[in-house]
């Protein structure tokens, strides 16, 4: 099949697809008489790895280590194991990151009054440049 019908299969774009080609997570493509890209059940099967571990939230890096220890059969099912925990420590720490924030953000919108003067707590904080739980982003 061509790129177009294995981005229609997978449910990645053309473009991703040509990406991930470009950083070597997966094999160029074989050409056909054309020059088209040419895919099969394999780069099917590959692609939709991908695609599930990206919708994870893993890294690219972790998914080309995901996808080396899926083609590995002498690997150690711990091998994957400790890449999937480092990953739901990872999550868990933005999860954090983002209820600080929410919060934060929840007690400038409850501050604020909301009417016709121009005083805002909002805009004070952000114009402070620091947040008030530590974070300097």
């Amino acid at each position: 099949m061509n790129i177009g019908q294995a981005a229609k299969k997978s449910g990645l774009s053309a473009k991703m697809i040509r990406y991930y080609e470009s950083i070597d997570l997966i094999a160029p493509a074989g050409r056909g008489a054309n020059g088209y890209r040419r895919y099969g059940e394999e780069d099917l099967h590959r692609l939709a790895f991908i695609k599930r571990s990206r919708d994870m939230g893993f890294s690219l890096d972790e998914v080309s280590r995901l996808l080396a220890l899926w083609q590995d059969r002498q690997r150690a099912s711990a091998d994957v194991k400790a890449l999937a925990g480092a990953h739901i420590d990872a999550l868990n720490q933005k999860i954090d990151e983002l209820v600080s924030l929410r919060d934060t953000l929840q007690e400038l919108v409850n501050a604020c009054q909301g009417n016709d003067r121009p005083d805002c707590p909002i805009l004070r904080d952000l114009e402070s440049g620091c947040c008030r739980h530590g974070s300097n982003s």
